[in-house]
């Protein structure tokens, strides 16, 4: 298999700003959005944004407003929804290519999830410990971007022992941990996903779509890119059943490498000294919950 190139389109400075502009208003449009809807969000302060009569609509409010007219946003109560900031908001705009409502639904379903998924605010190491026993999540090293690198190695995970719930929330540690060690203005991740070894006993459909559900509908815009490394024929048949399950925006940021350009496809993106010893940078491989990222 060839290496899928990922080309990013190149846009014009006038271009850039516009978009950084649309982005804005619709953060502060998506913010309110979402609050009416929730009688959970308490608003605890207002800031300003200049707005047209026509955005009022999407809120649902009369048009009786002026072009010079101010709209007053409320925000999430710091308390009641911390990681709701911003760029999460901005995230879940991308993800539904910045549809206010689509995004807000998307948005209001995570804050659903969350409580219940993560009622502790956290997943504790003794949550996950037969997961984590199988030592095949790695975290260590950044891209040239800055971006934490996990490595999952597919044939440390066997389908007739997996507990579908205990997986689920080490999919959740895993996330929380890659998107922890973010340093400050940067919103994502890269893994890579090595198949060595793969076979029938480790071909888990329900567990790979399980998986994709929560990075695609709870933390949307935080996978950078996949590398898929050491790929067998076998797991091509796979493939097949997972790809539906794929978001277009997914798809983009999936490499598949060939073995004889493994290194040179990495080092693209990663300097030698942040990549795995095992694929021939300099690094050693470290437990994710070892890591201290």
């Amino acid at each position: 298999m060839e290496a899928e190139q990922i080309k990013t389109p190149v846009c014009g400075g006038d271009d850039n700003v516009n978009n950084s502009e649309k982005e804005k208003t619709k953060t502060a449009l998506m913010r309110a959005f979402v609050e009416r809807r929730d009688p959970d969000a308490k608003v605890s302060f207002f800031f300003s944004l200049p707005v047209s009569s026509s955005l009022f609509g999407v809120l649902g409010y009369p048009s009786l407003v002026t072009s010079s007219m101010i709209l007053v946003v409320p925000s999430f109560h710091a308390s009641r929804f911390p990681e709701v900031d911003n760029l999460t908001l901005r995230r879940f705009l991308r993800a539904r290519d910045l549809d206010i409502e689509k995004a807000s639904a998307m948005l209001l379903k995570y804050l659903k999830w969350k409580k219940t998924a993560v009622p502790n605010g956290f997943i504790s190491e003794t949550d996950i410990q037969n997961e984590l026993a199988q030592t095949k999540v790695f975290m260590q090293g950044r891209d040239k971007a800055g971006r934490p690198i996990g490595v999952v190695f597919g044939a440390k995970h066997f389908y007739a022992t997996r507990e579908m719930d205990e997986f689920k929330r080490l999919v959740l540690y895993v996330l929380d941990k890659l998107c922890a060690s973010m340093p400050g203005g940067q919103e994502k991740f890269v893994g890579i996903v090595d198949l060595q070894g793969w076979g029938y006993s480790n071909c888990d459909i329900r567990g790979y779509i399980a998986a994709l559900d929560i990075m695609q509908n709870y933390y949307p815009e935080r996978l950078g890119k996949a590398y898929m490394v050491h790929v067998p024929y076998l797991f091509m048949k796979a493939w097949k059943i997972i790809y539906p399950f794929i978001d277009n925006n997914t798809r983009k940021k999936i490499v598949f490498v060939e073995n004889k350009n493994l290194k040179a496809t990495l080092m693209k993106d990663i300097e030698e000294s942040q990549i795995p010893q095992t694929y021939g940078g300099e690094l050693p491989l470290v437990p994710i919950e070892k890591s201290t990222m």
